[in-house]
């Protein structure tokens, strides 16, 4: 046989369009990650300022002219509003103006919510405090895990959830043997696929917790959070390969690691994103889940209610999506021959039920 006789055989052009397909998520991975993390910018971190009689307002329209608006400046009443607003992730830090007037100011930070947005934070006043012969102190409200280092700890969980549900998703669908989902499979499937985000988000939970000590907070609700986590991304997975079949694995990394990791907050928090990985991540699992783990884990479980809806969204559509693309699928005739062929293992003559009936 020639060479491209065999070339034929050994790549088809469904195989060369996977690779094509591959090649692309690939380069789209590349964009993805060194578009969002190369170059962090701060932008409109929000930031309350208390101060004396009507000194909050000078300092805030200081802060605010700053250039390129790293910072997103409005005053407040008293120190006890800003820290009760910083633990409800309304606002990042709080710039506590001297109230003797002194020129020695403390602002808080929370280093729970990212270690790198903490260290920008401290730069920026560091300099702007020079430049107007004051000094300022740093009071960590909300310090991360001494075992967590930079806050990150909460993200690398989010993505080992993430990971989990796609692949459960993906053998389940293509594993040896399987066949396309029709609308009892799909049950199935999903069945499987709730029942593997139960002990995966369980056994997460336990991991970063209790073994590692790497993250504070409620075991139980970082453990409902895995469940929820692993099961809307396998069931969005198991929702592509039923609309487009092996392909929606692709789509679903894409979604996932591609769009969502770099843009969930993990390495970098929003507001030192660019503008469009700011923009979608809130809106994707890794996003979401990353910002409700960092609330479990130093916030008091405070302001979870949007990014938990985010992920129920998911999980339903996908879940939906799943049952409908099963339902109005067509099954080949061999399949319908399969389906209704003798359970082999009831008779025990193996296939020679099925062999004879198609003999005759």
């Amino acid at each position: 046989m020639r060479f491209a006789d065999e070339l034929k055989h050994a790549v088809t052009p469904r195989a060369a369009l996977l690779v094509i397909g591959c090649l692309a998520l690939q380069l789209l991975f590349i964009t993805s990650y060194v578009g969002a993390l190369h170059h962090p910018k701060p932008r409109d971190i929000k930031v309350a300022v208390v101060a004396p009689g009507g000194a909050a307002e000078q300092f805030t329209g200081q802060l605010n002219k700053l250039p390129g608006s790293p910072l997103d400046a409005r005053p407040l009443a008293s120190e006890a509003a800003a820290r009760a607003e910083m633990l409800n992730r309304d606002i990042d830090a709080t710039l506590l103006v001297n109230p003797r007037g002194g020129k020695d100011d403390t602002l808080l930070v929370a280093s729970g919510q990212g270690g790198s947005e903490t260290r920008v934070l401290e730069q920026i006043f560091t300099e702007v405090a020079a430049k107007q012969q004051r000094t300022v102190a740093f009071r960590d409200i909300a310090p991360a895990s001494a075992q967590d280092a930079n806050g990150l700890s909460s993200f690398y969980l989010v993505v080992g959830w993430c990971v989990g549900g796609y692949l459960c998703a993906a053998i389940l669908a293509i594993s040896a043997g399987a066949r396309p989902a029709n609308r009892k499979r799909a049950v199935i499937r999903l069945g499987m696929m709730a029942l593997y985000a139960i002990v995966s988000g369980l056994l997460g939970a336990v991991i970063a917790g209790p073994i590692l000590g790497a993250l504070p907070g409620s075991m139980w609700g970082l453990w409902g959070l895995g469940a929820l986590t692993v099961f809307a991304v396998g069931a969005l997975t198991l929702a592509l390969q039923g609309i487009v079949g092996v392909v929606g694995i692709g789509l679903a990394i894409l979604i996932i690691v591609i769009g969502g990791n770099p843009s969930a907050g993990g390495a970098f928090p929003g507001p030192m994103l660019p503008g469009f990985w700011r923009t979608i991540g809130p809106a994707l699992p890794p996003g979401a889940a990353t910002w409700v783990a960092r609330s479990i884990a130093y916030f008091k479980g405070n302001n979870i209610t949007g990014p938990l809806l985010v992920l129920s969204a998911w999980a339903v559509a996908g879940a939906a999506v799943t049952m409908i693309a099963a339902s109005l699928r067509r099954p080949s005739p061999e399949e319908v021959l399969l389906d209704t062929a003798p359970d082999d293992r009831a008779d025990g003559t193996g296939g020679a039920t099925l062999d004879t009936g198609s003999r005759a």
